[in-house]
């Protein structure tokens, strides 16, 4: 027999999906499915707490990501044959529910997920999540043939992937006349909606058709059955129900409406239903896709009238109920007032939904979910572990719209608005300096003629901010005034940075005299550094400048001088669990062991390379633990003896880290290194704790970070060159490998052709 863990909403949660999930849960053949040991995950929304029934055995805490976690370890340890998932973006944590994203990634058993919401628009994260939700489902599940019609047409799932199964009904049953008398509607024509109030039910279309169908059935009564919406209540309180209550007031009517304030179980929901004559869904837009209460409705043979919302289109074909115009009381005054004067036809409408609701009763659904789940449950959910070898085809192609989007003839702009520059934030030197160093990444590798075309820009934009003593300015206004005299060491490191590559490889002798000019002014600026990421940044710089001119034996012993201060930093603050340079980890955290590898490497000194693959491994214990790559996130850091924070997550630092395992596998051979690699570069493409790629393969940007509850969608420089540096960065290890032979330590250290990976690396 199957054992089934089920993700969702639950009773006692005052929830549609809630009261979905139950039913479900219940209606499933104990031939086939293990009730006993099979168990619900439920989802708890913010400062909540129910009293669980006993099947109820893990509580995610719907904005807690850790606990979605949590609850796919005690998925996977349950023994639990396949996980079937309620979907509704509004019911998980995170922007647009992202954090469901993350628990599914962590699944090692097939899933089955049932969308209860297909959007004929979605934003650009509803539909990313929705994709991803299919790549990981075996199955997807809708209730009606318009959802797969969007999903195939919007989404682009192939249809071979959905099944349709209808929206399940309580086989319940009362008398009818026994009920109305019982309700106190025995003597009148009784009009029921029922569910949550909102303004998009339409609830004031049949209070204003009322007046002309009481004018001709004086016995008429509507009843309005369901509790304000919470997140009504949370925004706007009870303005839309008092709303109501005074339009009924207007209009004479309050003999008519009868409005009853309360979530109502589902025993009483039925009566109420058997109650009544006619239920009306007046909803006030097409986009909705599933409803269960016009389920219910049919369930019970209630003749429906509706407005033609999808899910009502298609459920009431055939007879089975009429339709209205949105908005539109006239038209529902003249069908509901047909109706009454044709008893006859009313029964016939009756009479097709219940033969309808005959077919969609919960023991049928149950043992249609049974046979899916059967068949899907030998199918493996994630795909199989990929083989060392990065696949080169998942890779985008290069594009620099982006950053040509950002350009303009000062320099690149440091913000963006979404994909739009924002002018109001001007241009600043850490940008430009890293839009050089990869434009000349771009244009070495690939040839990039839009890269050869910004080069002199960005080179220019860093001559124009260097002060006479060697600093340099930072910030620029977008009226071309610097707002600052000296800006961060920083700054200062980044720009010396892309500098030394700029002497390296220059592609003309102009900007090579140029970049060669600034470095020299700003080289006695060097030891004055007090910040271990500039520091770091200038290790850097020296490096390159010193593979293009390795006789400069003033710049090698700075390059020994600056390397030792790092050693010195480390040792100050190592201790037994703690292998780093300072009692935190912060920002651009890879930088320091590359800088110690790449100093190693250049002046041949085993203690900065045992220094930078200690200190590297200890950043790989805390950031790759998980199978992707998890950054340190700038919302706390990580103190030692402290608390890990994991948002938000920075692309700067997954630039870092990619060229500092790329370092690491240049300087070892070792194969684990360059799957390293591959996997923080994977980062931007969604193999991270949110499961979200940050790369939008619209724009050719990537977006400012990883935030607590989902994707910073801004696509300012940092961001977008992080990903272009760590993306050429990638590149370069499909080009001849390392080759070490045995006993060989840094054989390539006199090879300044740059044909190895090692002096590819930027």
């Amino acid at each position: 027999m199957m054992k089934i863990a089920l993700i969702s909403t639950y009773q006692p949660r005052q929830c549609g999906i809630g009261s979905f999930s139950k039913n479900l849960f219940d209606s499933l053949p104990i031939r086939d499915i293990n009730r006993s040991e099979s168990f619900v995950v439920a989802i708890n929304d913010p400062e909540s707490d129910y009293t669980y029934p006993p099947e109820v055995q893990f509580v995610i805490l719907q904005d807690d990501h850790d606990t979605y976690l949590k609850a796919a370890e005690f998925i996977n340890r349950s023994g639990a044959d396949i996980c079937v998932v309620q979907h509704e973006y509004g019911i998980f944590g995170g922007q647009n529910g992202v954090y469901i994203l993350s628990l599914l990634h962590s699944l090692e058993i097939p899933v089955v997920t049932i969308f209860h919401t297909v959007l004929k628009r979605p934003s650009y994260n509803e539909l990313y999540i929705a994709r991803e939700i299919t790549k990981l489902s075996q199955r997807i599940v809708v209730m009606a043939s318009k959802a797969v019609e969007l999903l195939r047409d919007v989404y682009a799932i192939p249809t071979d992937k959905i099944s349709v199964i209808h929206h399940g009904v309580p086989d319940i049953h009362y008398d009818r006349d026994s009920v109305r008398r019982e309700l106190g509607f025995a003597d009148k024509k009784l009009l029921l909606t029922f569910g949550f109030i909102g303004r998009n039910k339409g609830i004031e279309t049949v209070i204003c058709a009322l007046p002309s169908i009481v004018a001709h059935h004086p016995d008429v009564v509507y009843l309005v059955l369901g509790k304000t919406h919470p997140n009504v209540i949370k925004h706007s309180g009870e303005e839309y129900r008092l709303f109501l209550h005074r339009l009924v007031k207007k209009l004479d009517l309050e003999s008519h409406v009868v409005f009853i304030n309360e979530y109502a179980s589902q025993k009483d929901l039925f009566k109420y239903l058997i109650a009544s004559d006619i239920y009306i869904t007046p909803y006030l837009n097409e986009v909705q896709i599933t409803s269960g209460t016009l389920s219910y409705a049919l369930g019970v043979g209630s003749a429906v009238v509706s407005t033609p919302y999808w899910h009502a289109v298609e459920l009431l074909s055939g007879g089975r109920g009429a339709l209205f115009d949105f908005a539109d009381h006239q038209g529902l005054s003249q069908i509901l007032i047909d109706l009454f004067n044709q008893p006859e036809k009313l029964r016939q409408m009756q009479i097709k939904a219940a033969e309808f609701g005959k077919t969609i009763t919960w023991p049928k659904i149950g043992e249609l979910y049974s046979m899916l789940f059967q068949e899907n449950k030998q199918r493996t959910s994630n795909p199989p572990k990929k083989d060392p070898a990065f696949d080169r085809s998942i890779l985008p192609p290069l594009r620099l719209d982006h950053v040509a989007r950002l350009t303009d003839s000062t320099g690149i702009f440091q913000h963006a608005t979404y994909g739009i520059p924002n002018y109001h934030e001007g241009y600043c030197l850490d940008d430009n300096a890293r839009a050089l160093l990869m434009a000349l990444m771009a244009y070495r590798r690939m040839k990039d003629e839009t890269a050869l075309q910004y080069i002199p820009i960005y080179l220019a934009y860093i001559h124009y901010a260097q002060n006479e003593d060697g600093t340099f300015r930072n910030f620029m206004s977008f009226d071309r005034k610097f707002v600052d005299e000296v800006g961060s060491e920083d700054a200062f490191g980044r720009a010396m940075w892309a500098i030394g590559y700029a002497i390296a490889h220059a592609p003309k002798d102009a900007y090579f005299q140029v970049a060669r000019m600034i470095f020299f002014k700003a080289v006695p600026q060097f030891e004055r550094l007090q910040s271990i990421r500039s520091i770091a940044n200038v290790i850097l710089g020296l490096y390159h400048y010193l593979k293009s001119q390795p006789t400069d034996e003033g710049m090698v012993e700075m390059m020994h001088r600056l390397a030792f201060r790092l050693q010195q930093e480390y040792e100050a603050h190592r201790h037994d669990d703690w292998h780093w340079y300072e009692s935190l980890l912060a920002y651009d955290n890879a930088l320091l062991p590359l800088a110690m590898l790449r100093a190693g490497e250049l002046l041949n000194n085993a203690l900065f390379r045992r220094v930078g693959l200690e200190s590297m491994s200890f950043l790989e214990k805390h950031t790759m633990q998980r199978g992707h790559l998890s950054l340190v996130g700038n919302e706390g850091w990580f103190r030692r003896n402290g608390m890990f924070s994991r948002f938000d997550q920075q692309p700067v630092d997954a630039m870092a880290t990619v060229l500092l395992f790329l370092q690491a596998y240049n300087d070892t051979g070792d194969p684990h290194y360059l799957q390293s690699v591959y996997t923080a570069f994977m980062w931007f493409l969604g193999e991270n704790d949110l499961r979200m790629s940050l790369y939008d393969f619209e724009t050719g940007g990537c977006c400012d970070g990883l935030e607590k509850d989902g994707v910073n969608r801004n696509q300012g420089a940092e961001s977008t060159l992080a990903y272009l540096i760590s993306y050429l960065a990638v590149q370069q290890t499909f080009e001849k490998p390392v080759n070490r032979p045995s006993g060989s330590e840094n054989d390539e250290n006199s090879d300044t052709g740059s044909h190895s990976v090692a002096h590819a690396a930027s």
